[in-house]
């Protein structure tokens, strides 16, 4: 099952929408492919956008670490977490107010160019806490802002991403360090702005006027799930967070409209697969037993996934699949569900 008659899945969409962490980017280093599907699409004269809730760099910083890599971008296509943080910020508080900072100094950038006043203590009396990822966030920051919400300061978070990818395997996010001051405070932050909110892509679709938006992500639970929320169609690709025995398991919300391994899907339409498809799709076909999934048949792994979504996600059954011939097992190796 492919996009539609052969057709390529980017030319039904005006607008494509990248997040960057487990899509253009490990940490500092390209993805592979994803250099030279940039560059096709700008090639194209396609609009493209990027969408992080890596709040611990400024959007022209975002942008040059992109061009520096080969992906050409400009600082207004890039929209963080730590602007859109600052921007709500600014719309709810008066000029110069000070703002208690757990985070990088982009985070402390970002306030300062919307005219509000980083603060480090709670002595500061600040008008409100902002919370993003920094990879040197420790126990003093974290200390002065639980004082700070204690005392009465509404806290906001840039994103709550459990994890972030990595080359050596997935990292602690600011979900993680959120998840500190939730346990000393035993609450929830008062505002969550970054993904799976759905701002960051509602705000690169008005850019874009008239016409569709993709919105391509590695993770379900925010890219996924945020592209949902704003009424968007969705590309997950597996080079990231999100892999194939999550996405069987993925409630409704979290369910993309197409998936793929890596961006060639963008272009090559037997690279991507529409999902859920049919219990018996592309020479497939998928059955319950034993309380977990059967894989019968031979075709494309990509159809194979697409079988079996439809049923584990109509079935609710356990995601634990067997092969039921050689080809089937051959499949499974591909897609990440062997053994």
């Amino acid at each position: 099952m492919t996009t539609s008659a052969g057709e390529r899945l980017v030319d039904g969409y005006a607008l494509v929408v990248f997040d960057l962490d487990g899509v253009i980017y490990l940490i500092d280093r390209p993805i592979p492919g994803a250099v030279e599907a940039v560059g096709r699409l700008h090639a194209e004269g396609r609009l493209v956008a990027y969408a992080t809730n890596n709040a611990s760099r400024r959007s022209s910083e975002v942008a040059d670490l992109l061009t520096g890599m080969g992906v050409p971008a400009r600082a207004e296509e890039v929209l963080t977490s730590a602007a859109a943080t600052a921007e709500l910020l600014r719309d709810r508080l008066p000029a110069g107010a000070p703002v208690l900072v757990v985070g990088a100094e982009a985070l402390r950038a970002e306030l300062r160019a919307v005219g509000l006043r980083p603060v480090s203590t709670v002595d500061e009396q600040p008008a409100a806490v902002a919370q993003g990822y920094g990879p040197q966030v420790g126990w003093v920051e974290l200390a002065e802002a639980s004082l700070a919400v204690r005392a009465g300061a509404p806290w906001y978070a840039t994103n709550t991403d459990r994890t972030l990818p990595s080359p050596r395997g997935p990292l602690p996010g600011n979900g993680s360090l959120v998840a500190v001051l939730r346990t000393a405070l035993g609450r929830d932050p008062d505002v969550v702005v970054g993904k799976p909110e759905p701002a960051l892509f509602a705000t690169a679709a008005r850019r874009a006027g008239a016409g569709r938006t993709l919105v391509v992500g590695d993770r379900l639970d925010t890219d996924i799930e945020g592209a949902r929320r704003a009424g968007l169609d969705s590309l997950l690709v597996l080079t990231g967070v999100s892999d194939v025995p999550e996405l069987l398991t993925a409630p409704e919300p979290r369910r993309p409209t197409y998936v793929s391994i890596d961006l060639a899907g963008l272009f090559d339409p037997a690279a991507v697969v529409r999902v859920p498809g049919t219990p018996d799709v592309g020479g497939w076909s998928v059955t319950v037993s034993d309380g977990g999934l059967a894989l019968d048949g031979a075709g494309r792994p990509l159809d194979a996934l697409a079988a079996l979504c439809a049923v584990a996600w109509s079935a609710g059954a356990d995601p634990r699949v067997r092969p039921a011939s050689p080809a089937a097992g051959e499949a499974l190796d591909a897609l990440g569900l062997s053994g």
